[in-house]
């Protein structure tokens, strides 16, 4: 029989014998079964994945070291740069203060040096009217003025005239003593003010160059733990490769043994599954996890004010009540990830954002933030809220709680407008409700 001809004709046998036993109603063949490892295999395979799994869990602890260190050093890089922001609030204040204090200042001494003119030229017209009447022995002008009478009445008017005129010119000169006495105290309490505004300028510069000073020093310790937190990340890098190697580790000989025992329950298995798939199909589809609703209009007007932001960066010093705003130089962090130069956000910049949908007007400060409204207990926060979160006492980040475990911020330099988990540690134990 020719080659060709005879494997025709095994394909064609084989063809029949499936389509048989496929039309037969017999049992699908089932394949060869898979490896099954021995016991002892099995036993030296866990002791192997115990190990591992120890090794594993050293590292994912210095891994959940490394991040908490992390998180510390960027709590306290963002603490130095709110205590500037609050240094250049108190500073604006105190200087706009200085300046209104030297103008009412200024304008007391020009009303003071203005009497005082008026009281030397009153004086000097009484001495000269004093001066005349001694001359003549008599009020000044009297001869005159007497041989001009015609008659003894008319002279008697001209006396007292005279005399009148003597006795206003004294009245005159002691209401302007008066006045410039009035203006020279209100001067000495402009003046008063004048000092007292300088004494403040002074202090909230001192407080602004302290504040200069400790974001320089963040900056440095940012600097010098560079090189740590690339340690940190290789450390995790690796083990999360090493978790992964022993989870291999440990589905080894095992898994074969699964699949050695899945071999031999195939048509148990392939039943439950079909009936519960039948069950699944009848029964429908679940819920799902409702999204939360803020109490108010107002609260959801400054959430979704806040949520239109999404994405746009992290700017420090940046924000007002009418959207984003190029940041400021902050000597330190800010300025190595260029936020000078970013049309953006920082966290207190977003809720003002935010709460002017409300018709709010915040300071550029969450501290200041944080005593704007009602503070209620954590465990009680709504949408609409703002969170804290404080290092040694002193608040240093804030947020927009919008329901549902999770907020919206603006969270550090490099970083950009987004939605996150509400993070307790750190959270300081109340609200601030607004709303």
């Amino acid at each position: 029989m020719p080659r060709r001809l005879g494997a025709s004709l095994r394909v064609v046998a084989a063809t029949v014998v499936l389509v048989v036993s496929l039309g037969a109603g017999t049992a699908v063949a089932v394949p060869p079964p898979p490896p099954n490892p021995s016991d002892d295999q099995l036993d030296s395979t866990r002791a192997k994945a115990n190990a591992q799994a120890t090794q594993v869990g050293r590292l994912t602890n210095q891994v959940a070291q490394a991040e908490a260190r992390l998180m510390e050093l960027q709590a306290d890089v963002e603490l130095k740069m709110e205590d500037a922001n609050k240094a250049l609030v108190d500073l604006q204040t105190a200087q706009g203060e200085a300046a209104q204090a030297k103008a009412d200042a200024e304008a007391a001494k020009a009303a003071a040096d203005s009497a005082s003119q008026a009281i030397d030229d009153a004086r000097e017209d009484l001495d000269e009217f004093a001066a005349g009447s001694y001359r003549q022995g008599s009020t000044i002008g009297s001869m005159s003025a007497y041989l001009g009478a015609k008659s003894p009445e008319d002279l008697l008017a001209r006396a007292e005239l005279l005399n009148a005129v003597a006795g206003s010119e004294l009245d005159v000169l002691d209401d302007l003593e008066v006045a410039r006495t009035d203006k020279a105290n209100k001067d000495s309490a402009a003046r008063a003010a004048l000092d007292l505004a300088n004494e403040k300028e002074a202090q909230a510069q001192s407080a602004k160059e302290a504040a200069d000073a400790a974001t320089a020093a963040a900056r440095q310790a940012q600097q010098d733990g560079a090189a740590q937190a690339q340690r940190i990340e290789a450390q995790k890098a690796s083990a999360e490769s090493q978790l992964i190697a022993a989870q291999s580790a440990v589905s080894g000989l095992e898994s074969q043994r699964k699949r050695y025992q899945d071999w031999l329950a195939a048509k148990q298995r392939e039943d439950a599954l079909k009936a519960q798939q039948a069950a699944e199909s009848a029964g429908g589809g679940g819920g799902g996890r409702p999204v939360a609703a803020p109490s108010s209009g107002s609260a959801r007007s400054v959430i979704n004010r806040a949520l239109s932001q999404l994405g746009v960066p992290y700017a420090w010093g940046g924000g007002n009540a009418y959207g984003p705003t190029r940041g400021i130089r902050d000597g330190g962090v800010a300025d190595m990830y260029g936020d000078y130069n970013k049309i953006g956000f920082d966290c207190s910049g977003l809720m003002i954002y935010a709460f002017a949908a409300a018709g709010y007007r915040l300071p550029h400060y969450s501290g200041y933030q944080a005593h704007a409204g009602r503070r209620v207990p954590l465990s009680q926060k709504a949408p609409g809220d703002m969170l804290f979160w404080a290092s040694g006492g002193r608040i240093h980040h804030v947020a927009l709680y919008i329901g549902n475990g999770q907020m919206v911020e603006a969270p550090h330099s490099g970083a950009r407008v987004r939605i996150a988990s509400v993070r307790y540690g750190g959270i300081v134990p109340y609200a601030t409700r607004m709303l």
